[in-house]
């Protein structure tokens, strides 16, 4: 009965609190900005992927073919092994700030190829009549992406990029791989650590609460937002 108490003994927890606390801090700021980033890369992307430009298809296609069927571990490493350590491109001479920033990078660069899919079938729900109308009265395609299709488009698609959020969220568990300390790094540390009294079931059960409580929040809303702007067809 004890040992079973020990398992459940969420007090190491607690003592470790302002180091999880740093980690699940590192991980809001790296999915923030992972996310307004990876939506203007998606919506670039899904502009490319419906232009009547082959080249710019082509290029569309070709980038969100490549990053969706390439593991996110091995995008980060190529960002963090192969273009900071290698090719030393970094962003600051503070080693964990250019980390971050390829963490950003490599997480924005991989969810956008999926923010371009789930916008390109958006596209393909807007009325084919309205494109024609636009450009019949003399809009070009860009201006009629721009100001008609793409914010129907968006409306469509508010619980799907809700989805995305939420995937890349739990995706920042692998910014590891981008040598940035998050939440699942701080965790991993703290597990090796020869002083660490506690259990590995509370700090994992610790961590999964708290990214509950950054992703079941962001759930009801997109899905409350998705009903509220809902496109009447």
């Amino acid at each position: 009965m004890d040992q079973l108490l020990d398992l459940f003994n969420f007090s190491s927890v607690f003592d470790e609190r302002d180091q999880l606390l740093d980690g699940f801090w590192a991980t809001i700021r790296l999915a923030a900005l992972s996310a307004v980033l990876s939506l203007i890369i998606g919506t670039i992307l899904a502009s490319f992927r419906v232009s009547p430009v082959p080249v710019l298809r082509t290029v569309g296609t070709a980038y969100v073919n490549v990053l969706r069927n390439t593991p996110l571990t091995l995008v980060l490493l190529m960002c963090s092994l192969g273009l900071n350590d290698i090719l030393a491109l970094t962003f600051s001479d503070s080693t964990s700030t250019s980390y971050y920033w390829w963490a950003v990078l490599g997480l924005s660069g991989y969810t956008g190829a999926f923010v371009c899919e789930a916008l390109r079938s958006g596209i393909n729900t807007v009325p084919l009549g309205q494109a024609e109308a636009a450009r019949s009265i003399g809009l070009s395609f860009f201006q009629s992406l721009r100001l008609i299709i793409l914010p129907q488009a968006f409306r469509s698609v508010i619980a799907p990029l809700g989805s995305i959020l939420i995937a890349m969220i739990k995706n920042t568990t692998v910014a590891s791989a981008a040598s940035y300390a998050e939440a699942a790094s701080v965790m991993k540390t703290l597990l090796d650590q020869p002083s660490f009294q506690g259990g590995a079931l509370p700090l994992f059960i610790g961590v999964a609460i708290a990214f509950m409580v950054l992703t079941l929040p962001t759930g009801f809303f997109f899905g409350w937002l998705a009903k509220r702007m809902a496109v009447a067809r």
